[in-house]
């Protein structure tokens, strides 16, 4: 299996956090893997067979190109076929800004990408799949950077997710509404409808985010780890890990090769 990420170019920086692409390389072996909360919403374009997905207990069929919002917790993908997919991972914030879609519509939803943005993958949709290699993704970049219609200025909430990322999840939801200039409450009615959850659930997943990034940087030290994160004691750690994860963070296999941990490595 091939994974392969890039960064976007500078311009797109604020709005796009990678481009992904993952190919079987001819492989159809059925297998099921488990995707994990990262905090960013995707558009994917699956150009070789769709996979299916099972968020609420019930196998469904993907779109060949497809929006997903914000998930709460761990679910499921399938593969029906043989693998091949391009994926958008956007800030968090992004699609709100730039298309005026309400993120609060798309938590733990896996849609049909709207017609409207279909043209977002065009000049790859034009590729064979057997011509489909890491440079298409800067091809996706450079079309991207020629159609998106960039805001002037920083919303605040793109301020308040760079501080949540800068401090790994642990900022005080309270002192961000004041570094702000807003009321906890105008804050969260604002973040809630650009990026879809709350602050201070939108801050348990990027802390999560970053155990996972000590861990897979060389760290095993749990009591380290459970200090660093800002979780009360290890009791407190382990429910959280559990409770996104499905499993106890001492099973998890944090350097197997699939894509949960393909989307959480930095």
């Amino acid at each position: 299996m091939i994974y392969h990420k890039l960064s976007p170019s500078e311009q797109l920086e604020p709005f796009i956090e990678c481009y992904w692409w993952i190919d079987s390389e001819g492989d159809k072996t059925i297998s099921e893997e488990k995707i994990i909360p990262d905090g960013f919403p995707e558009m994917i374009w699956h150009y070789e067979d769709s996979y299916e997905v099972n968020i609420s207990g019930e196998w469904k069929p993907q779109a060949k190109v497809l929006l997903a919002g914000q998930i709460t917790n761990h679910f499921y993908l399938r593969n029906t076929g043989t693998s091949g997919m391009i994926g958008i991972k956007w800030k968090p914030d992004a699609l709100s800004q730039l298309f005026d879609i309400e993120m609060t519509t798309l938590v733990d939803e896996v849609i049909e990408l709207p017609t409207f943005l279909y043209q977002l993958f065009e000049p790859l949709k034009r590729l064979e799949p057997g011509h489909i290699t890491e440079q298409s993704l800067t091809m996706l970049d450079e079309h991207l950077l020629n159609l998106i219609e960039f805001p002037k200025e920083v919303s605040p909430i793109s301020k308040a997710i760079s501080i949540i990322h800068s401090t790994q999840g642990k900022t005080d939801i309270e002192q961000l509404s004041e570094q702000l200039n807003m009321s906890s409450r105008t804050l969260e009615r604002h973040f809630r409808k650009s990026v879809g959850l709350s602050p201070k659930f939108y801050s348990r997943i990027i802390r999560l985010n970053h155990v996972f990034e000590m861990v897979q940087s060389g760290n095993r030290d749990w009591a380290d780890i459970v200090y660093q994160s800002g979780f009360y004691d290890q009791a407190h750690f382990i429910k959280n890990f559990k409770e996104f994860i499905g499993e106890d963070p001492s099973s998890y296999g944090f350097h197997a090769q699939n894509m949960a941990n393909f989307h959480l490595k930095k």
